[in-house]
């Protein structure tokens, strides 16, 4: 085993003077201190021998000194300035030595009292080893390892991005189901307590009908009787005998058929009525502890086998919303929109140089933050700060969002017409023309990476995901799609003026063709594409609501200039 400090020399082992070692100078060692645990060289072993405090120490020649470094109990070995790395073992001693059997770096203890010091390992002193190390194969080669295996985390990552935004997607379509249930079973409950109530309003009816039926006998007789008396009773009066003597006759017959009424009435029945619950319902609302069972099943990553789209046919026309206000000097030009939530969008107007809050349900401007100059594209930073590019002062503006208000933010200085931007993870992606380029920067505005090359001439809009950067690109005529370092891992080419694109929770790129006068939907590989939208002029800018299923979008139409100032909404009901 070599070591530094140790030379193999016709298999004796030199060992080196600790002290002059620290110093950067390695002497053959002449003697050992017991006290110190250290190897001397002779000049230092001498200087021992004669110092006040370690003339009394236990000194040993060469023969009997240890073959092997022993470390100082106060002294921790390191033999250069650069090494700062602590051991892992020895959270005290740095490392700077490195055994090529193992593949393991090593401190001085190490190497000293390790199993490295009883085995044949070949054990080095990384200052003599390291020096080819710079811009050496090893280095390369690790650098494209590391590339490589930091692609494949990203790559598992965007795909379990893709398939939790695909499982909460079967979750709301569970809770969806749930209310159906539960509205199917308040159906059936509202059709059984109808039947109920026919069936007591019939009970009722019956009662009403016997109650009519003594109340008409009842009156009919009372009627009759009062006539009598007051008839016998005038007779009486006026001393009619004869007619009295009839009327009494006749009040008799009366008397009796009232009596044998009387008997008929008090035979007649009301009858009452309670309520016993159905036992299997009670049985089923005491026993029962929820609506249902959640099955649950392994969600597969459709895009890494070229999976259908989302849209199995073309979208057809929804609504339009007017995005126009009173305020508006000019007609619009709705150059950017994203989808803040399912019922609120925020879009750049770039002729009237404003930011709008839209709500689609009330089909209403609700905000409208004015700008010393026009918007083009638009991004959510968080989920109450947005980024806005301004070309022509070569700015990002910041603007933050709460109670449905826009409110002024700070801007960051960019170096160049900034036209298409998008967020990911704190890093905002930049497109700029004249020259064309694209950006990654920090929030405070610091670039992290530049690309400029043949892969861009005029890139308009991007949309960036863990793994993959997408382009529209109007003079390339395609959609671009680049990893993190600026390398063509994509592109789709079946287009004529791309303009505006985003991408859906699953990875689906959604581009609007200006000159084809269509919108395409794209796999995320960039593999496969097909229209959805067609015979829309002067398309400009889309975004996408996953919870609504639609599609927004805006035109600049140079023709019929009013529908400038609208933003249209496509809808299609087929859900994956």
């Amino acid at each position: 085993m070599a070591v530094p400090g140790r030379k193999v020399s016709d298999g004796h082992l030199t060992v080196f003077c600790q002290p002059c070692d620290r110093d950067g100078e390695r002497l053959a060692a002449h003697g050992y201190c017991k006290d110190c645990c250290e190897h001397l060289c002779e000049s230092c072993f001498k200087h021992h021998m004669r110092h006040t405090l370690s003339r009394d120490h236990i000194l040993v020649d060469k023969t009997n000194m240890p073959q092997t470094l022993q470390p100082s109990s106060t002294f921790h070995y390191q033999q250069h300035d650069d090494f700062t790395k602590p051991c892992h073992k020895h959270k005290r001693e740095v490392i700077n030595f490195y055994c090529q059997d193992h593949n393991e770096l090593l401190c001085s203890v190490c190497v000293t009292h390790g199993h490295h010091q009883h085995s044949s390992c070949k054990v080095s002193y990384i200052p003599d080893i390291s020096e080819n190390v710079i811009d050496g194969k090893e280095y390369l080669e690790m650098l494209k390892t590391m590339d490589s295996m930091s692609e494949q985390f990203r790559k598992i990552q965007d795909r379990m991005y893709r398939l939790t935004v695909k499982a909460n997607k079967t979750l709301a379509n569970v809770l969806e189901d749930i209310k159906l249930f539960r509205k199917e079973i308040n159906q059936k409950l509202d059709e059984l307590e109808k039947q109920a109530a026919v069936e007591v309003n019939v009970f009722q009816d019956e009662n009403l009908k016997i109650l009519k039926e003594v109340e008409t006998a009842c009156n009919d007789r009372t009627r009759d009787l009062w006539t009598s008396c007051n008839s016998m009773k005038r007779l009486n009066s006026s001393k009619q005998a004869e007619k009295l003597f009839m009327e009494v006759k006749s009040a008799e017959k009366m008397i009796e058929d009232c009596e044998k009424r009387l008997v008929e009435l008090a035979k007649f029945k009301v009858n009452g009525y309670s309520f016993t619950p159905n036992e299997t319902i009670s049985k089923l609302l005491t026993s029962e502890k929820s609506l249902g069972i959640l099955v649950q099943k392994t969600m597969h990553d459709e895009s890494t086998t070229n999976a259908s789209m989302i849209f199995e046919k073309e979208l057809s026309y929804h609504e339009d919303i007017c995005v126009k206000t009173a305020k508006d000097t000019k007609r619009c030009w709705i150059t950017g929109m994203i989808v803040l939530t399912p019922n609120t969008l925020v879009i750049t107007d770039k002729y009237n140089m404003t930011v709008k809050l839209i709500n689609t349900c009330s089909r209403y401007v609700t905000d409208r933050l004015q700008l010393d100059c026009g918007p083009y594209d638009i991004t959510s930073v968080t989920s109450t700060e947005l980024g806005a590019t301004l070309p022509s002062s070569h700015k990002i503006q910041f603007i933050a969002i709460s109670s449905n208000k826009l409110k002024q933010q700070h801007t960051i200085k960019v170096d160049g017409n900034c036209w298409g931007i998008s967020c990911y993870q704190d890093k905002l992606v930049v497109s700029f023309c004249d020259p064309a380029k694209l950006q990654i920067l920090d929030m405070d505005g610091i670039v992290l990476e530049t690309f400029e090359d043949q892969n861009f001439r005029n890139p308009l809009y991007v949309e960036a995901i863990s793994s993959s950067i997408f382009i529209s690109d109007t003079n390339k005529k395609r959609v671009t799609r680049i990893n993190w370092y600026g390398q063509v891992i994509g592109s789709y080419g079946d287009m004529n003026e791309p303009r505006g694109i985003l991408l859906s929770d699953d990875g689906t790129v959604f581009v609007c063709d200006r000159e084809k006068q269509v919108v395409k939907e794209i796999l995320g590989d960039c593999s496969a594409g097909k229209v959805i939208m067609k015979d829309i002029s002067s398309l400009q800018a889309v975004c996408w609501c996953s919870t609504t299923m639609k599609l927004y979008y805006s035109s600049e139409d140079g023709v019929d200039r009013d529908k400038n100032n609208f933003i249209f909404t496509s809808i299609n009901c087929n859900r994956q």
